[in-house]
């Protein structure tokens, strides 16, 4: 019987998700995206922290992951491995870093890298970045690969419905899956696609498969932290489970501190010196 993984505080690396996958045990996954909330995320037993360019998103108040800049990704990535001390940190090569210039893509990961002193990093894309993600791991920078829905093409497919439902679309994908594996990539995250065909890329391929909208037939899961939590409210597709609603908590004890001060309530005779 195997140990539960937040009671197991030995390091997460590449290595350990490839064994867990092999015996059957499922990836958690979340993001972060700064120190404090880093380390209760690492301290909770998460196995990989993703420090997503969604922090476009539900940071920095972009429609679209396209405007998140590779200082902002270093700034962002720097603060949470600070934190973390057994997940697996994994930081996203923004937009415009990686795409179209191989050398351009090394000397991006390699900043990323030797700055934030994460683990490794995420690119989208399939057979048409081979080059980037050649360079990259030619250094020995490990790459988790990003298939099915990817937000940095947004402008390129005009929505975020559900990719690869259509047969070309979904060959194409276990074809960039099967490629990803051969590159040397280590893992994979599948966003918003059909259950059943991301769990025919889980039977087929030996690195762990992480699904976001993928169904349960993969090899773990990964969501937003903001998500999740319940702190965007505006967020409510069909994949999200909602474990807290701090949106709700949060406007409570706001309101609650908002009263206490114009009331003259707080601070009290014991919160003074």
């Amino acid at each position: 019987m195997s140990v539960h993984q937040s009671e197991d505080n030995r390091k997460v690396t590449t290595h350990r998700l490839v064994e867990m996958k092999q015996r059957g045990e499922k990836v958690s996954m979340l993001t972060a995206y700064d120190y404090s909330m880093a380390k209760v995320i690492d301290e909770a037993g998460m196995d990989v922290i993703l420090v997503g360019d969604s922090a476009s998103n539900v940071m920095a108040g972009n429609v679209t992951t396209l405007p998140m800049t590779l200082d902002q990704m270093i700034y962002h990535g720097t603060s949470v491995v600070k934190a973390v001390k057994r997940a697996l940190v994994v930081v996203d090569m923004p937009f415009g870093t990686y795409q179209g210039d191989a050398k351009v893509a090394l000397a991006s990961a390699v900043r990323i890298m030797k700055e934030t002193g994460a683990d490794c990093l995420k690119l989208e894309g399939g057979s048409e970045i081979r080059e980037s993600l050649e360079r990259i791991l030619s250094a020995g920078i490990p790459i988790m690969g990003h298939l099915g829905l990817t937000p940095q093409s947004i402008n390129k497919f005009g929505t975020y419905t559900v990719r690869a439902k259509e047969e070309a679309e979904a060959n194409k994908l276990i074809e960039d899956a099967h490629f990803l594996e051969e590159i040397g990539c280590f893992a994979i995250v599948l966003e918003k696609i059909p259950a059943k065909l991301a769990a025919r890329v889980a039977s087929e391929l030996t690195i762990p498969i992480i699904g976001i909208g993928a169904g349960g037939g993969v090899d773990g899961q990964v969501l937003v932290m903001h998500d999740m939590l319940g702190i965007n409210q505006g967020f409510s597709p069909r994949f999200l489970r909602k474990y807290a609603n701090l949106h709700e908590e949060i406007t409570k004890a706001v309101k609650s501190y908002i009263k206490d001060v114009k009331t003259s309530d707080f601070p009290n005779e014991k919160e003074q010196y």
